[in-house]
């Protein structure tokens, strides 16, 4: 799958499809997000704080 970004404000952004939520299990209302670069990748993953 591949997406455009979208400008908002000074930053920009991906619209996340609610089917990609569902298999990170991340309900978006609760959850958080951790966004990690590896080798010139960005990875997107459901944030477990300091357990």
């Amino acid at each position: 799958m591949h997406k455009k970004l979208r400008q908002h404000g000074t930053s920009w952004g991906i619209i996340i499809p609610k089917a990609i939520l569902e298999l990170l299990n991340v309900n978006p209302v609760l959850d958080e997000v951790e966004l990690v670069v590896e080798n010139d990748e960005l990875k997107i993953r459901k944030y477990k704080g300091d357990k």
